[in-house]
């Protein structure tokens, strides 16, 4: 049995993206919230001391000058692309913070030493709160996943998909995929946010985060046959339970917000997820930088569906 052990210490909302130079990129929200921070490696184990590099820094003012989340990096049509949410400030208004989506590009080979552009805001044509996009390519259709409230539902986000155009913009309305509903998401908040992709037998698999960011965060499943029309609800199923929760006898608390990416045998598939070791946290969890990155195998069943395990073992 082997306990897991935080790769990255205060990265939260972790992304690792394997590229076809061999390379592992990782990026996450770092505790200042103030901007995009990009590393490389040749191996998920050296991550963790790999030059950091700030690529891009928030503005003093402006609508994305607050309060940057949750980025993630893409190799997208031939070019690079950093999606994130932010904030022009710290103000709730209607019970929520002002997050809308962003992203930056580099057309440079090594994006941690490349010149970055910033590309303005990827409008998903609802002007509300959203925030924590991924894009995934199937068929040669890039799509566009992402959290968002919409009126008229109860809670902070439901998730969203539609195609995109370019790889910032996106065409066609949005299609509401899941909001939170079952007792588990929505504990703290009603939340439905953080989805990442991965490909399996035939499966195309989405998993998203629920709940308050402490240690009632856990992780949630929808999947669609590969063939299925992914624009349509009905094509996807979701799993009544959580996938991922605390694991309070090894002090792993609201494992969540992960993403995909393979080891270095280009086959085995890794789950990326950040979690908490303790619980004693002092006002809003938000605020708290304790959010460790931590990197587990995940494993397929013989049905075809993916085994998450223990947050806490690597087994």
């Amino acid at each position: 049995m082997t306990v897991l052990k935080p790769l990255i210490e205060q990265r939260a909302d972790p992304h690792i993206y394997k590229h076809t130079d061999g390379y592992y990129y990782f990026t996450a929200s770092v505790p200042a919230y103030d901007g995009v921070e990009l590393r490389r490696a040749q191996t998920i184990a050296e991550l963790a001391t790999a030059e950091t590099v700030m690529v891009w820094r928030k503005p003093d003012t402006g609508p994305y000058s607050d309060l940057i989340w949750a980025p993630e990096i893409h190799f997208n049509q031939g070019a690079w692309y950093v999606y994130f949410a932010a904030a022009p400030s710290r103000e709730i208004k209607h019970d929520l913070f002002q997050h809308r989506m962003y992203a930056i590009s580099c057309k440079d080979d090594n994006p941690v030493a490349g010149e970055w552009t910033f590309e303005g805001q990827v409008d998903s044509g609802i002007d509300t709160f959203c925030l924590d996009a991924t894009t995934f390519t199937h068929n040669d259709v890039l799509y566009y996943v992402w959290a968002q409230k919409e009126e008229g539902i109860r809670g902070n986000s439901n998730l969203y998909i539609a195609p995109m155009k370019t790889p910032t913009e996106i065409e066609g309305e949005p299609v509401r995929l899941t909001i939170p509903e079952y007792d588990w998401e929505t504990i703290g908040f009603w939340v439905n946010e953080g989805p990442s992709i991965v490909k399996h037998g035939g499966k195309i698999f989405m998993t998203y985060s629920a709940s308050a960011t402490d240690e009632n965060y856990a992780m949630g499943l929808l999947w669609a046959d590969e063939n299925a029309d992914l624009l349509d609800p009905a094509s996807w199923h979701k799993s009544k339970e959580p996938v991922l929760r605390s694991s309070p006898e090894y002090n792993i608390f609201g494992p969540g917000h992960n993403s995909f990416t393979k080891a270095e045998d280009g086959v085995t598939d890794l789950l990326v997820y950040h979690a908490r070791t303790y619980t004693e946290i002092e006002g809003d969890p938000l605020w708290d930088p304790n959010r460790h990155t931590f990197v587990k195998k995940l494993k397929w069943g013989e049905d075809g569906m993916p085994i998450f395990g223990d947050a806490a073992l690597d087994d």
